[in-house]
């Protein structure tokens, strides 16, 4: 009987151990985005997680419904970590924020819509694992 305790506590401390594993975010788009005076938006997509900037999308200009080609990947997340998706419409001053998307992350893959503050939606898919 004794030989058993030092299984259940290796197998105790295995799962409590944070696995790190690979986020790969791709298949990131927009459907109606606003219009601002007769001008569609220039949107783009800053992705990252916790402190981490993990890139941005090209500009699509003059685009309602963009679609974007890149995708992201990082390996030090972690099941939980927050991924967050900020849309931007591109101007000569500043730039427009259009919206936040934060997700809790799981392992697996998922497709998620996003309804942005200043209108439209964002639709992007993450795999975790």
């Amino acid at each position: 009987m004794d030989s058993s305790v030092p299984l259940v506590l290796l197998l105790l401390m295995c799962s409590s151990i944070m696995v790190e594993a690979q986020l790969k975010v791709y298949d990131l788009r927009a459907t109606d985005l606003p219009t601002v005076v007769l001008l569609t938006t220039d949107a783009y997509v800053k992705v990252s997680s916790g402190f981490t900037s993990l890139g941005k999308t090209s500009v699509r200009y003059n685009d309602a419904n963009p679609w974007w080609e890149e995708e992201f990947s990082y390996f030090n997340i972690k099941e939980n970590d927050t991924l967050t998706l900020k849309v931007y419409d591109l101007d000569l001053v500043f730039d427009d924020l259009l919206g936040v998307c934060k997700r809790k992350l799981k392992v697996g893959t998922y497709q998620h819509d996003c309804f942005l503050t200043k209108g439209g939606t964002l639709h992007y898919t993450y795999t975790l694992g």
